[in-house]
């Protein structure tokens, strides 16, 4: 077991005093190529490239003497701590950390970045990182090579945004690029860098702001009337506040998910979703739908794209979905649906018939399928009598391999 295990943080500044006096007395220093290249390691010192930091942490609990591993920025933050730090290593480390990439990178740009989201990008994760700048107005993207700014502007295909790419920070050859996402992909890209990705739109303004990432704002609650929306009032195929809440509640939409809304009529479902955090294609074949989903976004400050087409031919153009709501199409839509493997479906009908049809193509499928009669009855409480009534089948259905 080392004796002692220091994780210092570099970001090319001079490393302070406590950093430098750590690294003069280290007997092993593990770290990237340019961190070992430093004139303040030790010449004595064996030295470990930075591959596996599994395999770096076997070899640092096996080595008697002080350790120092050296890491990009702020090692606490997405970075080698936490792995360091894993029972099955056994080690205590003391860290010494250096401003984050993150931080550098806004600080680059000029910009405020408590209200920003910040998310990871690996070739495993990289959608999951897309579905976040599709669905906030301000992401900070650290990249890996595989999963860099041009792959996250092929992703992003039909959706606007600014891109500011910080290459290699803290460095000689640090270079700041703005352009729009569009622009992104004709360009070769030096790892490491983070891409600041600005979406549509004024930039949020926040007063007394005291939480980072996305402020709680606006309309307290889910699942709204439906005059809480604009033009509700025009759409002929508004659905009640607690099918959508049912709904909602079946699909789980979550931050890092895309929701496709298969018929948004109002733009209620699409909204609400985005309003949890996760990205949002709202499909609608007529364009006033499309228009009352578009001024209901604005309306809410959520971000989400509007798709006009008909289903299912549309969706074969769309990405990948986590959850998919279908507000109409029968059979055919269900069917086209499926056979992208969303992990959640939720659909509804007016009649037993159509419920055993859409249920027979989910579960034929391969999906698990549930399905509920709800009824709900509107009073009017100055006199207590009934409003309106609404009767409905609800299906939901999870994929056979994730249902319990």
């Amino acid at each position: 077991m080392a004796d002692r295990v220091t994780v210092i943080g570099w970001d090319g500044s001079p490393l302070t005093a406590v950093a430098a006096a750590a690294l003069s007395a280290a007997t092993l220093v593990a770290g990237a190529a340019h961190h070992l290249a430093l004139p303040e390691v030790p010449a004595t010192a064996e030295r470990i490239r930075l591959g596996s930091i599994d395999l770096a942490a076997r070899r640092i609990a096996g080595h008697r003497g002080t350790a120092v591993v050296l890491a990009d920025g702020d090692p606490g933050f997405f970075g080698v701590v936490r792995n360091l730090r894993a029972p099955e290593h056994g080690l205590e480390v003391e860290v010494v950390p250096a401003v984050s990439a993150v931080a550098t990178a806004f600080a680059r740009a000029g910009m405020p970045w408590e209200d920003a989201q910040i998310v990871v990008a690996h070739p495993r994760t990289l959608r999951r990182a897309v579905n976040v700048c599709r669905a906030h107005h301000k992401v900070a993207v650290l990249t890996s090579p595989g999963a860099g700014p041009a792959e996250l502007a092929l992703l992003l295909d039909g959706v606007h945004r600014t891109f500011v790419i910080c290459e290699e920070l803290g460095t000689a050859r640090e270079q700041v690029t703005v352009l729009t996402s569009d622009k992104a992909a004709d360009h070769v890209w030096r790892d490491p860098n983070v891409v600041i990705v600005i979406g549509s739109g004024p930039e949020q303004q926040t007063t007394g702001g005291w939480i980072s990432g996305r402020h709680p704002h606006g309309v307290r609650g889910w699942a709204l009337p439906s005059d809480a929306y604009p033009d509700s009032a025009t759409d002929p195929e508004g659905e009640s506040p607690g099918l959508r809440a049912a709904q909602l509640a079946r699909l789980g939409p979550r931050g890092g998910d895309l929701v496709w809304d298969i018929g948004s009529g109002s733009g209620a479902l699409s909204v609400e979703a985005a309003r949890f955090g996760a990205a949002v294609l709202a499909v609608d074949s007529d364009p006033d739908a499309c228009a009352r989903t578009a001024a209901a976004a604005h309306a809410f400050g959520v971000q989400l794209q509007v798709v006009q087409g008909r289903a299912p031919h549309v969706l074969e153009r769309l990405p990948e979905p986590d959850v998919v709501r279908i507000g109409g199409g029968g059979v055919p839509v269900v069917t086209a649906v499926a056979d992208r493997r969303p992990e959640r479906i939720v659909t509804h009908a007016s009649t037993r018939d159509e419920a055993e049809a859409l249920g027979a193509a989910l579960t034929g499928n391969g999906y698990t399928v549930e399905c509920a009669l709800l009824q709900s009855v509107e009073l009017d409480t100055s006199a207590w009598v009934e409003r309106e009534r609404s009767v409905v089948f609800l299906l939901s259905a999870v994929r056979s391999d994730l249902a319990p």
